[in-house]
């Protein structure tokens, strides 16, 4: 049995893109100890799956850190082969930490290296896949998801119900198309009678709190759900519509109908969330999603 260590630290919506390249690796090395080298926000999550047999967390110490190298050192010592799906400058430095083990990635002298010069203009699933069938996997089945969406929703909810993602990460507010013009959309739904439902952390209950202003008829779920719980909710949805955030990558590979808002910010020729087919959801685009108007997304609406 060989040891195989997989490094995948985040964001969500990275961490959420690598599902597939999970299964894939699983698949691949059925009779092996796979553990997976993450971040603390992710291991609750990764504890569920089945594609791993033990999870590490990586404290990412400080380079001047010596103590803390040395930990991390001892952490990605002992395996046989190692899948760096993070393929960071940061990760790439593991390879010499790690003992310059047989590597997948793009680190300098690794035995497996992503050899493609345009890997950087590929969208995150095509580029882990070209990873992976380089480094000798072959079959890509899709990711079995029963044990992320078996549990059980919140009382208050009922179908037809559409989720809202009003967030973005704190450092990102330019990912963030206005509180109130989801409010709109909310309003339009739950005359339409759909239940409008917004889901984000706690800090977002203030965005959820601007929703209901508009409509009274929204369940706000903020702070009450946390990743493995979006399962369920993100799974009975009719629709899901959100800033490009990692919920919305689990709705599209969920296969729920979903419209994902992008600013500049980022590039969804490169980031969108994908459905399991590779089908893309509906994406609407604006330089400044202040300038995004309701009008566009509503004119998306199925």
């Amino acid at each position: 049995m060989s040891r195989i260590l997989v490094i995948r630290l985040g964001a969500l919506g990275d961490f959420i893109q690598s599902f597939p390249p999970f299964a894939a690796i699983r698949g691949h090395h059925a009779a092996d100890h796979i553990t997976l080298l993450t971040t603390a926000p992710f291991a609750a999550l990764a504890a569920r799956a089945p594609w791993f047999d033990a999870i590490r967390l990586d404290p990412r110490p400080a380079w001047w850190n010596l103590r803390g190298l040395a930990a991390l050192r001892r952490q990605l010592r002992g395996f046989d082969l190692v899948y760096d799906l993070q393929t960071s400058a940061r990760s790439s430095r593991y390879f010499w930490l790690a003992g310059r083990p047989r590597w997948s990635g793009i680190a300098p002298g690794c035995a497996l290296p992503h050899a493609n010069p345009r890997r950087d203009f590929l969208h995150t699933s095509e580029r882990q896949r070209e990873q992976l069938a380089m480094a000798g996997i072959s079959t890509f089945p899709a990711p079995e998801l029963a044990w992320l969406t078996g549990g059980a929703q919140p009382a208050e909810i009922a179908p037809p119900y559409a989720v809202l993602a009003p967030g973005a990460a704190p450092h990102r507010p330019e990912k963030r198309w206005p509180a109130a013009r989801f409010g709109e959309i909310a309003a339009l739904l739950a005359a339409r009678g759909t239940t409008p439902l917004v889901i984000g952390s706690a800090a977002e209950a203030p965005l959820a709190a601007e929703i209901r202003a508009q409509a009274a008829a929204t369940i706000d779920l903020t702070g009450r759900t946390t990743l493995a719980d979006l399962g369920p909710v993100l799974a009975g949805a009719a629709l899901v519509i959100g800033n490009d955030t990692g919920p919305m990558h689990l709705a599209t590979l969920l296969g729920r109908p979903a419209i994902v808002l992008f600013s500049s910010a980022s590039d969804p020729a490169i980031t969108a969330p994908r459905y399991p087919d590779g089908g893309w959801p509906v994406i609407l685009a604006a330089a400044d999603l202040a300038d995004l108007p309701v009008a566009r997304v509503a004119a998306a609406l199925p």
